[in-house]
């Protein structure tokens, strides 16, 4: 063999070996194709070396846990998400990992979902490009992407085997968007199918989604690797372009590939592309280690050779150093900072000043909730409790009270609260954790509500009576209900999930010394019955109903002019901001946006702009508006103006038809806003776009409200009528009400009043055939 993709001498035993694992978590190493490790990692490296499982329940090689998705997504920056996405890649090669399973990047459709914390937004924008940003960032260190779960993955309950049943245009436009846009940008190097069927399909046997979609559409040209456990049929599942099926061992189903390429059901050639795949990854990982002149203990080390990646694919490498994970520590501090968001700051609360005597109150001050629990669970090489940080920064005048107990039981809850409202009453302000525990929302199970533990709520209003100074500081993988929290707490911080410095990155905000620039990444509504699926969610008998079509999040509320207690995007500053000179000039499909941002306030900051955009006079169903851009100020000193320029692509601006199965861009009027959130718009403008023209074939099917619509088959209409059809495409002989019935009539229904059918064809030819001034998209 004359390199390692060159497989045309493997026995096809072999080649079937090569699509399925050796053990848990490594692949097959055949002839010249050298194990490979895959591990989970979106936040942090979770390496095990003992016994092995894909729920986080056996131990793991200490790693940096940075901000889960959930956390990393407030912070709208890609850079941020690509410098995360970077040191993961450096501690997977020190932990002699190939492949990093992530980022996860499906759309939170409903709050209550139990892997949203790993998951980024409400919304496909903001996802693709901070997913994108990730993969980029994992991938320059020569360490593989797993982008996932391929698709429409929204929910846990039933997940193995309920089918997400969507509409065309949602599919694309929404839960599809995401990929689409990373694969196509940042090349990840694989791709992980979901458990769920889509539209009844398993997304493990679904050619068209695996195939035709992902590699004929999109140009994907790495390896399909199934979710843990989602293969049912093996060679289905190989047909339908499936390349390496997880986990290995007796059950992965080679000898059943083997023997149905032998009875003929199964195509050897679909074999051999999927272990050429499997090949191909091994030999591009190699490559890139090479190139960069690292092995896997990290920047630095010698290359090595395919025989010893062979040899020590299943062994861990060197391990996280401490300098390296002092370093990443460092900038896990750094990038939870970014991710706080200061939901509320009446009187200017915030940020705390020094020497003030501050009642620290909540179990979570010193039990963080840090990360989320399941397969990507990590075990972090430190973590920072808030409470010493907030000492640190502090002084002396720091007293704590747990205030209640993260397991029910464990102390007299009626005790814990009347000390801690004592404390907040002697104190001048009370910083009070809330929370979701770690047992309340995972990976495995969906939550049935948004609220706050009771007991968590009663004590934050015993606090506030008696304290009207009061910091609530929140720590949740899933969007609570707020709303009693907002209205018993002048100041609010939102930690979500901030990985193992995020401790020191809270106090860091508290104090001032980060100004927070954080901005939420999804709605938080007034109560569960406002959300979007509402009643289509979880589904039954193994079918979720996506019956809310394109609104999603923020689209939803906006749509219905519903309130909601916080909005997409929204998230306060210790300073302020003005926009002005908004302006918009096409630029290739598309137009480039263009504004001031001006720092107004008294400090330094950066600020996080938001572009929407709509088309007020559409022809199909739209949103009102969605965003289409955003971009992040530098650190502006106060008086300080940057000119902020974003662009906004074809690709960003049409929408899916269904007629034609194409996307479209529509000519016409677009509005956009520059705004700080979707509901806090600061400027607008609009801009004309030529757009495309839509030709939407004309069959018997089609009315002749559709057919007078086209102008080819509007003449062709009145060839056959005359008189008649010219009153019925523009004169009011028959009245409005009648040209409306008259409108919802299939062409097909003409034989009814009198047409042959060979005049229905000589108008459907005449309708359909191209004039040199058509143009079909």
């Amino acid at each position: 063999m004359t390199s390692r993709t060159d497989l045309s001498d493997l026995p096809l035993a072999e080649q079937a070996a090569l699509g399925s694992g050796a053990d848990f978590w490594t692949t097959e190493a055949i002839g010249p194709v050298p194990a490979l490790t895959l591990t989970d990692g979106p936040h942090g490296v979770r390496r095990q070396t003992g016994t092995t499982d894909h729920l986080g329940l056996a131990g793991s090689e200490p790693a940096t846990c940075f901000p889960p998705a959930v956390g990393l997504a407030n912070s709208w920056d890609p850079g941020l998400a690509r410098r995360v996405g970077e040191a993961l890649g450096r501690e997977a090669r020190a932990l002699g990992v190939d492949v990093l399973l992530g980022p996860g990047v499906n759309i939170k459709r409903d709050p209550r979902g139990g892997r949203n914390f790993e998951y980024y937004s409400e919304d496909p924008l903001l996802t693709g490009r901070l997913g994108a940003a990730w993969v980029e960032g994992v991938q320059s260190t020569g360490v593989g992407a797993s982008l996932k779960h391929f698709a429409a993955n929204n929910a846990e309950h039933d997940r193995m085997r309920a089918s997400s049943d969507i509409d065309p245009r949602p599919l694309r436009e929404i839960y599809l968007r995401a990929f689409s846009h990373i694969v196509r940008t940042a090349r990840p190097w694989t791709v992980m199918c979901s458990y769920n069927r889509i539209n009844g399909v398993s997304a493990a046997q679904n050619r068209w989604l695996l195939t035709d979609l992902l590699r004929g559409e999109w140009g994907f040209d790495g390896v399909v690797v199934s979710d843990w456990g989602a293969v049912v049929d093996r060679p289905a599942s190989v047909a339908a372009g499936l390349d390496l099926a997880m986990p290995g061992g007796p059950g992965a189903g080679d000898d059943r590939v083997v023997a149905a390429v032998e009875s003929g059901t199964l195509d050897e050639a679909e074999v051999t592309a999927a272990a050429t795949n499997v090949a191909r990854l091994a030999e591009r990982v190699h490559a890139s280690r090479t190139r960069a002149g690292a092995g896997p203990s990290g920047a630095g080390a010698a290359a090595t050779t395919p025989e010893q990646e062979s040899a020590g694919a299943r062994s861990a490498g060197s391990g996280v150093s401490g300098e390296l994970a002092e370093t990443h520590h460092r900038l896990a501090r750094e990038v939870a900072g970014r991710c706080v968001v200061l939901l509320q700051n009446d009187r200017d609360l915030l940020p705390l000043t020094p020497g003030r005597r501050i009642a620290v109150i909540g179990a979570f001050a010193t039990e963080p909730r840090y990360q989320g629990g399941g397969s990507s669970h990590v075990t972090a090489t430190r973590v920072d409790a808030p409470l010493d940080m907030i000492r640190a920064l502090a002084g002396d005048t720091v007293s704590y009270h747990p205030g209640f107990t993260v397991a029910p039981g464990e102390a007299d809850a009626s005790a814990l609260r009347e000390e801690a409202v004592s404390a907040a009453r002697d104190a001048e302000v009370a910083v009070v954790f809330l929370g979701v525990a770690a047992d309340q929302e995972s990976e495995g199970f969906d939550r049935d509500h948004l609220e706050l533990p009771a007991e968590q709520v009663d004590l934050l209003t015993a606090v506030a009576r008696e304290q009207p100074d009061t910091v609530v500081v929140l720590a949740h993988g899933g969007v609570l209900r707020l709303d009693p929290v907002a209205r018993l707490a002048p100041s609010v911080l939102d930690g979500t999930l901030l990985g193992q410095a995020g401790g020191g990155a809270l106090a860091d905000v508290l104090f001032g010394v980060v100004n927070p620039s954080g901005r939420l990444a999804e709605t938080v509504p007034v109560r569960l019955q406002d959300t979007p699926a509402y009643l289509n969610f979880p589904g039954e008998n193994s079918h979720v109903r996506y019956g809310e079509g394109l609104y999603i999040g923020y689209r939803w509320y906006d749509a219905r002019n519903l309130d909601v207690c916080y909005p997409f995007g929204h998230g306060l500053s210790y300073t302020t901001f003005g926009y002005s000179e908004l302006s918009a000039e096409p630029a290739g499909d598309g137009f480039t946006v263009r504004l001031t941002v001006t720092n107004t306030g008294t400090r330094p900051g950066r600020e996080v702009v938001q572009i929407y955009t709509g088309v007020p006079d559409s022809m199909v169903q739209r949103p009102v508006r969605v965003l289409a851009g955003t971009a992040i100020t530098g650190e502006l000193a106060p008086g300080v103006s940057e000119r902020v320029s974003i662009d906004v692509p074809r690709d960003d601006l049409a929408y899916w038809e269904t007629r034609i199965e194409q996307w479209v861009l529509e000519p016409g009027t677009y509005r956009i806003w520059a705004g700080a959130s979707s509901r806090d718009l600061r400027a607008e403008t609009d801009i004309h776009l030529v757009g495309e023209a839509l030709r939407v074939p004309i069959t018997i099917d089609s009315t002749l409200g559709e057919a007078m619509a086209d102008p080819r088959a509007a003449a062709a209409l009145s060839a056959v009528f005359g008189e008649m059809a010219a009153t019925m495409g523009g004169g009011d002989a028959l009245g409005v009400d009648m040209m409306r019935m008259i409108a919802s009539i299939p062409l097909n229904r003409l034989a009814l009043f009198g047409m042959a059918p060979e005049q229905l064809d000589a108008l459907l030819t005449a309708a359909n055939t191209d004039g040199p001034d058509s143009r079909s998209k």
